[in-house]
């Protein structure tokens, strides 16, 4: 009865040590918009999208410039030695031709349209794309922070749990306790153990996996 008290005792007191953990302390909004910065720029898959909304800024460009094709220049020279003028009402050397596409005039309109319009798709597509990336930066930093908080309580836990071993133990080598009640706060001992390097793990899968969007180690972001 004494080991069951005891043992309902410790579960209290390490539910009460969860319950006044709070993210909230550990949260630095100044450092996250740091990270979120560091994502767009060194991210790959953004500065893909910025390439397509910069491929389609030039196609604009390139279909403004495209109206002069409409226009064709041509001339006709003949050698003044060659004794034979291009015509007797015109015997000079040089004949010039200036020629207007009509369908090209047409057709330039709903080709500089398209291409404005691919543009502001691309543009769409980025600004969707950083919205996405911006909120999985804030994702994986609170599952980062959850982590790490988890690990801190387990961690606390653990030692209470060393500390209980250590008394039991003592217990039972003066014959106070019995073989039976010192064994489970052995396996007690040994399942927080697994608990706390579980606990590690997972603290650096989410920090690796928030690298992986800024680009950087968290250690060199100050």
């Amino acid at each position: 009865m004494k080991f069951t008290f005891f043992g309902l005792l410790f579960f209290f007191m390490i539910q009460s040590s969860y319950a006044q953990e709070s993210l909230s302390k550990d949260l630095d909004y100044a450092y996250l918009d740091k990270l979120i910065a560091l994502c767009r720029a060194n991210y790959p898959k953004i500065k893909m999208y910025q390439a397509h909304v910069e491929a389609a800024e030039t196609g604009v460009k390139k279909a403004k410039l495209s109206y002069f094709d409409i226009f064709n220049f041509s001339y006709l020279y003949n050698p003044k030695n060659s004794g034979t003028p291009v015509s007797a009402s015109f015997p000079f050397t040089y004949q010039f031709g200036f020629f207007v596409n009509i369908g090209a005039i047409l057709q330039k309109p709903a080709m500089v349209k398209q291409a404005r319009s691919e543009l502001a798709s691309a543009e769409y597509d980025k600004q969707s794309f950083d919205l996405n990336m911006e909120a999985e930066v804030k994702k994986r930093y609170f599952t980062y922070i959850q982590k790490k908080a988890v690990y801190r309580v387990r961690s606390n836990a653990s030692l209470d749990v060393e500390s209980m071993l250590e008394n039991v133990k003592k217990r039972f080598e003066m014959g106070q306790e019995t073989l039976e009640k010192y064994n489970q706060v052995l396996v007690m001992q040994t399942d927080h153990a697994q608990n706390l390097l579980n606990s590690e793990s997972e603290v650096l899968v989410a920090k690796s996996s928030l690298e992986e969007l800024v680009g950087q180690k968290l250690e060199d972001i100050k």
